[in-house]
């Protein structure tokens, strides 16, 4: 897109009136857009093409456009996290950081996306908006908490997004909706603008993640979002390691955690990536990592240290006198789990054992492949179901480890996608794109639903 507008073939202000038309024709089916900025899109258009026509600078995603999940603000427009006491906040007087990061680079911001209530649960449904449905079968969700820009960029309602992941909350979705994401390693991108904001005990373990049908875009949107603003502490300034080459790359591989078992079709799609890396050169091993089988348990226990008063806290604060059904049993997940301070610390301890487990995991291997999820997109509802919720330790895992996580489509079964996780050692993030991108060009990535 960007290359069609830089060379004149295309005018920004038709491509951002392609992708309108395109949401105005699927948004009724999945109610995946809960905000259009219409208006304010069609004008950076026009400045956008003033500029190629004056042959000005341009950036490198001059004149493509972007969403936006609703947790992040965008100047001019309300920022709700799809809970109640937000639902007629002010509107944002500055973009968060990664939106003005692709806005320089020239993208524009065409809409904002559904999402579940303040984020917590794996479906995307709240009382302000509604479900938002999975344009590969109405019937099930496109997961969550990013789940408006995972059925929007499948869908071909926008080539590019920016979600956010603290259990999974990017590439359960992505892997839903069979499109290309990645969790970067923890401390890679600043936080800046979302809402809720950085902070509280846990947060080491949630970071922003782009979205999109094709890896390249992520490499390409990496390269431009991630370093540090000044503004959230946690990020670093870790310049972006180079990929690895296949050849010789040393490859470990699982399809069961010890702790959910995962469907045949999920197990098989993950063997056939790692047969296919052998192929190529990799040298390849089936072994689970250390610990996996505790990262359920533990990542709930470091959320819900507090009983979850902190959540309630902020909902109360925000005036959400009342949640979604979804949110609230997914709270009932951590509600049980409050600790006195004393074993606060030997919660820690079992996170950092947990850590240096997979540090010297990664010592011996340069990447790992897995599930994303124990199986393709969940029925509407469905997961809450403890046996469907344990599944979801298969993301969980790499939050707790801070290690960067990017997901693909390889395979499909009743129709629907199924995606492989590939998973690097902390700041190797390209490597992890690198292999994604390889798994993609074999097995052929997005397919238009």
């Amino acid at each position: 897109m960007a290359a069609l507008v830089a060379a004149g073939e295309i005018s920004a202000t038709e491509l951002v009136e392609a992708e309108l038309d395109q949401i105005a024709r699927i948004n009724r089916g999945l109610n995946a857009v809960v905000e259009l900025l219409t208006s304010a899109a069609k004008e950076s258009a026009a400045r956008a093409d003033r500029q190629v026509a004056a042959g000005g600078r341009i950036g490198p995603l001059h004149g493509v456009p972007f969403s936006v999940k609703d947790s992040m603000d965008v100047a001019g427009v309300r920022t709700t996290a799809g809970t109640l006491g937000r639902r007629e906040a002010e509107a944002a007087e500055r973009d968060a950081t990664v939106v003005a990061r692709l806005r320089a680079a020239g993208a524009i911001p065409i809409a904002k996306t559904n999402l579940p209530d303040l984020l917590f649960s794996f479906e995307t449904d709240n009382l302000i908006f509604g479900r938002t449905n999975n344009p590969y079968d109405v019937t099930r969700t496109p997961g969550g908490s990013s789940g408006g820009e995972s059925a929007l960029i499948a869908a071909c309602g926008s080539p590019l997004g920016l979600g956010s992941d603290c259990l999974g909350s990017v590439r359960i979705p992505a892997a839903f909706c069979g499109i290309a994401s990645i969790k970067p390693t923890s401390g890679r991108m600043p936080r800046t603008g979302h809402v809720p904001p950085a902070g509280l005990w846990f947060e080491s373990l949630w970071n922003i993640g782009p979205m999109a049908r094709y890896v390249e875009d992520l490499q390409l949107a990496m390269e431009l979002l991630a370093f540090p603003d000044r503004e959230d502490f946690r990020a670093m300034p870790i310049p972006l390691v180079e990929s690895r080459d296949l050849d010789g790359l040393r490859v470990a591989f699982f399809t069961d955690n010890g702790f959910a078992r995962c469907a045949e079709p999920v197990a098989t799609a993950v063997r056939n990536c790692a047969a296919f890396l052998e192929e190529a050169g990799a040298q390849v091993e089936e072994r689970r990592p250390p610990g996996l089988e505790n990262a359920y348990d533990l990542e709930l226990s470091i959320l819900g240290a507090d009983g979850a008063r902190g959540i309630d806290q902020y909902l109360e604060a925000a005036g959400s006198e009342r949640v979604h059904p979804l949110q609230t049993a997914f709270l009932t997940h951590l509600r049980s789990r409050r600790v006195q301070a004393q074993e606060l610390s030997r919660l820690w301890s079992r996170w950092d054992e947990y850590r240096a487990g997979l540090h010297n995991f990664f010592e011996r291997y340069d990447v790992v492949l897995s599930p994303v999820y124990t199986q393709p997109a969940l029925e509407h509802g469905h997961s809450a179901i403890v046996a469907n919720f344990e599944g979801f330790s298969y993301t969980m895992a790499w939050n707790l480890a801070g290690a960067p996580a990017a997901t693909v489509r390889c395979a499909e079964s009743m129709n629907l996608p199924i995606n492989v996780q590939i998973i690097a050692r902390p700041w190797e993030d390209m490597t992890a794109l690198a292999v994604a991108s390889a798994i993609e060009e074999e097995f052929g990535g997005w397919r238009a639903p």
